[in-house]
């Protein structure tokens, strides 16, 4: 019973941070005002997610990172995630 809430409440929570990072694509285009809360808040949470995969996935001006920081999120870590919890209860 544990496991399977931890895993669903890691589910929730990765799901949670890539919307952030979508919303986060979302601001790069509109240009909010940097000195909102909300998007200082946004920026806050997504930025040292994006910012360490900056160095590999920028190609001239096109920032792959919230791709990659979302493919990762999905395809490696959450699996690990769910490995780890099963493996410890």
């Amino acid at each position: 019973m544990l496991p399977g809430i931890l895993i669903q409440a890691g589910y929730w929570l990765f799901e949670l941070i890539t919307i952030l990072i979508f919303v986060n694509i979302v601001f790069s285009w509109v240009r909010p005002d940097p000195n909102n809360p909300i998007v200082k808040a946004i920026y806050g949470l997504t930025e040292p997610i994006l910012a360490p995969l900056r160095r590999f996935t920028v190609f001239g001006p096109i920032d792959f990172s919230p791709f990659a920081a979302v493919l990762l999120l999905q395809m490696v870590i959450f699996p690990l995630y769910k490995m780890i919890i099963v493996f410890i209860f």
